[in-house]
């Protein structure tokens, strides 16, 4: 896409005499002689930011279908973000606050999959995308691109895009063929002082590398994603240059130096602290991805010792980043003196009432579709044992894909191997009930649009997956005390890269350290042949190299479906009617120490 394609250029509502109010005019003490020196210019501003936002506008979780909450009270989504916002700019001054975000907006609640794909933004004449509208009415200046912004294809983002009265900004989302930015890379913004020296404000925008594997199907051949410090030291000398007085970054991308895909690629995933250290000319850093709440981290840069400051908001519209800036005049230009970062709570506001009631009919229609019912179920199920038990909940959703890609492959090549099956347990907090079945709480099983494939494998591979899988676990002596809280997560591993495999019995000893844990590994009764071929029903995320598990992403790839595994399991139910766990679900794998179960 041309450069030209959005004007990057864009001006802040001048402001009058009023602005003077959040700027100070030092004047030094008198001098012999009586001469006084010039009075010294300062004037203050503040970057506001939020991230993660995830198709969160109202305080309402739809899987649930009450009131968000968890264990720290924490509320959710752009109306309360609203209120926070308000009030900061009648603090300071709206011509005195810029607005932006760091990416992954438009996927996450059925809000937002609700207008990709039931009645989606692409139609003619369809509706406008409800982020689009909430942060058009917040005031927004900038965004940038998220790697779940490439969820639903790239037709989507540009509807999206082309719906949001502020740029999308992706310096590293680059067209492939040209190699020239596909999105705008920057905006530009003036904030009027009441000297009549007006302060330009850069906000660079940097993406997920990632993007090229987790959403590969999506971009391939269309986009690439080179690393952040490398356009980041491209563009930000450039805008300099181009007479910004203060450079800000929005970073899809964490702060802390590591990459869930290993060496798959050549680009860091969570880089923002590397591109504060590497890139000079940088003041502030939103930093977005990693779902963390970081009020504050300075880092200094190696080769002008200065400190450039990062704020990570957390997620969902749960917080709001102030990054307040004091400037000074010198030498005939502004110079940022001195930057703070701190974080707002969005649950000590009430939401907005203009945001809440311009989205009141789509929030609505959202509600009533994932309330219809698809079906019944014999039993209740759920996921809060599941990251350490063999659950039947998990048992579903590989029993619905084993199911489907064993019909998928009928007749066929490969029809007569066995089909084995990988799922993460996604949300602690997911449910089956027992009686009637809604597509809320089926689509609560899968989080995520992730799409089902089927790879060959071997047997020897097979074992090596489930050792990867296993480093979720810390390592627990046998005869020490197990607590669960304290059991999973290892290294930071999140509850989506623990996949379960279905198909196989195994256990996982956890008394051992990670890559010797997987023990009597059996397939049909007998220890698994290692070369033995089988076809893994597994997302497109993990199938791409998403968590870096070994050999899939190099796998062959036997068959691919471009429907969603969520809707896969909401179409079985309704033509099933029943779910019936004595039908799908075993135990065929279990947590043990020197050969005795955990639990």
């Amino acid at each position: 896409m041309p450069l030209n394609r959005r004007t990057f250029l864009e001006s802040s509502v001048a402001v009058g005499a009023g602005a003077a109010l959040a700027s100070g005019v030092a004047a030094a003490p008198a001098q012999a002689h009586g001469r006084r020196p010039r009075p010294v210019k300062r004037y203050s501003f503040t970057v506001m930011g939020t991230t993660d936002l995830h198709g969160n506008v109202f305080n309402w979780d739809y899987f649930t279908d009450k009131e968000f909450d968890d264990k720290a009270h924490n509320d959710v989504g752009l109306a309360k973000i609203s209120t926070l916002v308000n009030q900061v700019r009648e603090a300071k001054g709206e011509g005195n606050t810029l607005l932006i975000d760091a990416g992954d907006t438009i996927q996450g609640t059925q809000l937002s999959y609700y207008y990709a794909k039931v009645d989606p933004i692409t139609q003619a004449g369809g509706p406008v995308h409800p982020m689009a509208q909430a942060m058009n009415a917040i005031g927004y200046d900038a965004a940038a691109l998220g790697n779940h912004e490439f969820n639903y294809g790239i037709p989507v983002l540009r509807k999206f895009e082309e719906q949001c009265d502020f740029p999308l900004l992706g310096a590293n989302a680059l067209d492939a063929k040209t190699l020239r930015p596909a999105f705008p890379p920057y905006s530009m913004h003036r904030l009027c002082t009441p000297y009549g020296r007006d302060v330009m404000v850069a906000v660079l925008g940097l993406t997920n590398p990632g993007i090229a594997i987790w959403d590969k199907a999506n971009v391939t051949g269309k986009m690439v994603f080179p690393g952040l410090e490398e356009q980041a030291a491209k563009w930000v000398p450039k805008l300099r240059s181009m007479g910004a007085d203060v450079v800000v970054v929005s970073a899809h991308s964490g702060s802390s130096g590591t990459s869930s895909y290993g060496d798959q690629l050549p680009y860091v995933e969570n880089a923002a602290g590397l591109v504060a250290e590497q890139v000079p000319g940088i003041d502030a850093i939103l930093v977005g991805h990693a779902h963390t709440e970081i009020a504050e981290y300075r880092v200094a840069n190696k080769e002008t010792g200065k400190e450039v400051v990062l704020s990570e908001p957390l997620k969902w519209g749960q917080r709001l980043t102030l990054f307040d800036f004091d400037l000074v005049w010198e030498k005939g230009r502004w110079v940022v003196e001195r930057v703070g970062a701190q974080v707002l709570n969005s649950n000590t506001v009430e939401e907005d009432p203009e945001i809440t009631g311009l989205l009141v009919d789509e929030h609505k229609k959202v509600v009533e579709y994932v309330n219809q019912i698809i079906g019944t179920s014999t039993a209740t199920m759920a996921t809060a044992d599941a990251p350490w038990k063999d659950e039947p909940i998990i048992d579903l959703i590989n029993h619905v894909q084993a199911e489907t890609v064993r019909a998928a492959l009928a007749g066929g090549e490969y029809a007569a191997l066995p089909v084995l099956s990988q799922a993460s347990c996604f949300s602690r907090t997911a449910a089956i009930p027992a009686g009637q079945v809604t597509i809320r709480d089926a689509a609560g099983l899968y989080v995520f649009e992730n799409t089902l494939e089927a790879r060959l494998m071997t047997g020897a591979q097979i074992k090596d997956y489930l050792e990867f899988s296993a480093r979720y676990y810390v390592q627990t002596p046998a005869g020490a005390p197990v607590d669960p809280a304290k059991l999973t997560n290892a290294n930071g591993t999140p509850d989506y890269n623990y996949d379960a495999v279905y198909g196989v019995t195994y256990e996982i000893d956890i008394a051992k350290p990670a890559g010797e844990r997987i023990v009597n590994l059996s397939f049909g009764g007998k220890p698994i042949d290692a070369a033995a071929q089988f076809v893994l029903a597994v997302n497109n995320y993990r199938a791409s190299g998403g968590g870096a598990f070994p050999h899939v992403a190099g796998a062959k790839q036997l068959w691919a479906n471009s429907d969603e595994i969520r809707n896969t399991i909401i179409q079985w139910v309704k033509a099933k009617g029943t779910i019936d766990p004595g039908q799908f679900a075993s135990v065929d794998w279990k947590l043990t120490r020197d050969g005795t179960p955990v639990f």
